[in-house]
């Protein structure tokens, strides 16, 4: 499988009463093709999984399936504390016509990296689809260290790996030395021109349900016409926003927020996760603003 391209990690509308709108998703889902992304992820950390039952979890594949009708490639993220509830969403996803999966290291119980790949491969051999990996150890306790990624060698189903360390060395051993095994997608946006410039061609970016446009542009300059100028001048129009959302600590929520401002309603974040408060959305909107400006 391919995962060139821009991946959106959908976020999870909700209504004033704190279900699902299912309305305002059909919408994003709409707008993100319309606007030329690449390939769909439903469960990934923007669309707070962590946040959602499992039955809703499965709800929202099936939303999605049907909404987007074979459009566009979807990803299935089944990131879950055991083993056996991954294989439960994993199974629920494929046979509802996802076409690949997006598998991290189970949080909260920090496995092994003995115990990380038993798991890997159990998920590779119960579901048999292809995989990107997902190594972003703040968020889940455990790193896919490289013995772990060597031990995959021999398993076709391990195609990509969305690198979330914030490591340009680690990231330079990836796209060099792990080009033949794993494709490397870009999961820390602010070093977006960097992972394009040592041959990434893949982008994981949760911005991108607000301003799908410019993220496409970027990956057209710099992986599609291979002008690095132009996409260093697109990056540097997209830098401001990126800098805000990885180091403000509020993610999800700026994303929601930028939603919004786009014309795409998605209403707030589930607790724990609060609204920004004031100055924090004041800062976001006068950013967005000065963005969006540019637009052609």
């Amino acid at each position: 499988m391919n995962f060139d391209g821009i991946w959106t990690p959908v976020v999870t509308p909700f209504n004033a009463a704190g279900a699902i709108d299912f309305e305002a998703l059909g919408k994003v889902i709409d707008s993100l093709i319309g606007d030329g992304v690449h390939g769909l992820i439903i469960g990934g950390t923007t669309g707070e999984y962590y946040a959602l039952s499992n039955a809703e979890r499965k709800r929202l594949f099936d939303a999605v399936a049907e909404q987007a009708k074979g459009r566009i490639t979807l990803m299935a993220g089944i990131n879950a504390t055991s083993t056996e509830e991954s294989l439960d969403l994993g199974r629920y996803a494929k046979a509802a016509g996802f076409d690949c999966i997006l598998l991290a290291a189970p949080y909260y119980c920090q496995p092994t990296q003995e115990e990380l790949l038993a798991h890997a491969l159990c998920v590779d051999d119960a579901l048999d689809l292809p995989i990107m990996l997902y190594n972003f150890p703040a968020r889940t306790g455990t790193p896919m260290s490289f013995e772990f990624i060597d031990a995959l060698k021999g398993r076709p189903n391990f195609q990509a790996i969305k690198e979330s360390t914030g490591s340009i060395e680690r990231m330079h051993t990836l796209t060099q030395e792990y080009a033949d095994q794993l494709q490397t997608s870009c999961g820390m946006d602010d070093q977006i021109l960097e992972f394009f410039t040592w041959g990434a061609r893949s982008w994981v970016c949760g911005a991108s349900n607000f301003l799908a446009r410019e993220h496409v542009a970027l990956y057209q300059a710099c992986v599609v016409e291979q002008d690095m100028l132009k996409g260093r001048q697109l990056a540097q129009r997209l830098l401001p926003m990126l800098n805000l959302l990885e180091g403000g600590g509020k993610f999800c929520q700026y994303i929601k927020a930028g939603c919004e401002l786009a014309g795409l309603p998605v209403g707030p974040t589930r607790r724990p996760l609060l609204p920004l408060n004031e100055a924090e959305l004041a800062a976001f909107k006068q950013t967005y603003e000065q963005l969006i400006a540019h637009r052609s």
